[in-house]
């Protein structure tokens, strides 16, 4: 238990380091080329989300608002395509060498039926989108698909938050100070918890379908070879 306590201090510590680091940026005159670099890496790997230096920026310039949302949305979906191929050629080299080719097939295949679900989803809630560039990316999901989805999902996200800072300021900016410590933290669980749901969903979809290949039997082939006394073979249909 004092481990696990240790463990918590260390990461909020951690957090609110790179929090403040990342809105520091904020008051400098480079403000939106920031946004733009941290909404890219973390597509990828950064572990802070964009939002943290958006909102103060636009509160700042309220009229540059729906700017930053756009720097926001771009260097995020690039970001995404970047995460993409990271996990396509980097990523997908490793999966290979861990999962054997028919679980990655069929783990493709539920990938490729929840694309753009699963890609929208993540663009517009606190889930992870790093988690889906770079599975996604492994997985060798549709490109087009996973573009589409990214530039709306992010989009709707950053400029929908551009807009409630725009005409609502400050009572805004005090909600989100308020809780922005657990939101975050609550981002870093997301992220582990998400790659070991991903995992997990993976061995159940492979162990669902090859239970079903091998229940599945066509009547119309299927014979039994009965040895007679004479010891020669005769087959009788099932």
């Amino acid at each position: 238990m004092d481990a696990l306590r240790a463990f918590w201090e260390q990461l909020s510590a951690w957090l609110h380091g790179m929090l403040d680091w990342v809105e520091s940026f904020a008051a400098s005159p480079h403000g939106g080329t920031a946004l733009f670099v941290f909404a890219f890496a973390e597509s990828s790997f950064f572990p802070i989300p964009p939002d943290v230096l958006l909102i103060p920026l636009c509160l700042g310039d309220p009229s540059q608002a729906f700017w930053f949302a756009t720097l926001c949305s771009v260097g995020s979906v690039l970001g995404g395509m970047a995460g993409y191929g990271i996990g396509r050629w980097g990523g997908r080299p490793l999966v290979y060498r861990i999962f054997p080719d028919e679980r990655i097939r069929r783990v493709e295949k539920m990938y490729e039926r929840w694309n753009a679900w699963a890609t929208g989803i993540a663009g517009l809630t606190p889930l992870p989108y790093k988690l889906f560039t770079l599975s996604g990316g492994a997985c060798a999901i549709n490109f087009k698909v996973f573009v589409i989805a990214s530039i709306i999902s992010r989009s709707l996200r950053f400029y929908t938050v551009a807009a409630l800072l725009y005409f609502f300021g400050e009572p805004i900016h005090a909600f989100i100070e308020k809780y922005l410590n657990v939101l975050s933290i609550a981002f870093v669980v997301l992220l582990v918890g998400g790659f070991w749901l991903i995992g997990k969903l993976g061995r159940g979809a492979a162990g669902d379908d090859l239970d079903d290949e091998a229940d599945a039997v066509d009547p119309a082939t299927e014979a039994d070879e009965v040895v007679g006394e004479d010891g020669e073979e005769t087959e009788v249909a099932g």
